[in-house]
């Protein structure tokens, strides 16, 4: 029993690793394709994780969730540095929202790709099958979660940013300098929202989603 539980924890990890860190590589990697080469410089394209942890996001609240039978696990890694005005520069708004979408195309891509491979696999047999379910599994719960969490429209998260976008898209300047000055406010929405009921309203629907996905 322990030695499954333990193979589930470094399935965990490694899911909830490659999530967090592959969403925020790909924002940098698009920047990247409009010129915007400054994640490169500074190392932070690479799958290293050590330079991508962020010690509250990426350890603490995964650890506190998990240890505390929250349910659900979530976490982020430390934000790619982004030159906004360069990417808008070469790409336009456009070129700005692709970025902003980048790592939740890249989770919904991961959680489709992880559901399809755990169709495809012979059942459990061995500790090595039971891993590789336990992580495509995972992958797809935290892929989903963080995919559609990240598109909430509440600043800083990335739905907030493709409003932002379309809005200067539009010349609603106003609008969107006045939008994201809610950004300082944001963690503290977004906190009161994972720490009281409002939460099951949040989550029910990704784990409908996730329930159609994984096999029956």
């Amino acid at each position: 029993m322990a030695e499954v539980k333990l193979i589930e924890i470094a399935a965990i990890i490694l899911a909830l690793a490659i999530a967090i860190i592959g969403h925020e590589i790909m924002h940098g990697r698009v920047a990247c394709m409009y010129g915007d080469d400054t994640a490169k410089l500074q190392g932070r394209l690479s799958i290293n994780p050590i330079v991508h942890i962020d010690p509250v996001g990426t350890i603490l609240v995964p650890a506190l969730l998990y240890f505390s039978n929250a349910g659900f696990l979530f976490g982020w890694a430390k934000p790619v540095p982004i030159n906004m005005s360069v990417v808008i520069r070469n790409g336009g708004y456009n070129g700005a929202i692709a970025v902003a979408l980048a790592g939740v195309a890249f989770n919904f891509t991961l959680a489709v790709a992880a559901a399809v491979a755990l169709h495809l696999l012979p059942p459990v047999h061995g500790a090595f099958s039971f891993f590789l379910h336990a992580f495509l599994t995972y992958s797809v719960v935290y892929n989903i979660v963080l995919g559609l969490f990240n598109l909430i429209p509440i600043p800083p998260l990335d739905g907030s940013q493709v409003v932002a976008y379309l809005a200067r898209k539009r010349g609603m300047y106003d609008f969107a300098n006045r939008y994201q000055s809610i950004g300082r406010y944001g963690m503290l929405l977004l906190i009161l929202i994972i720490a009281t009921p409002m939460a099951d309203i949040l989550f029910a629907p990704m784990m409908h989603l996730i329930d159609w996905m994984l096999p029956k």
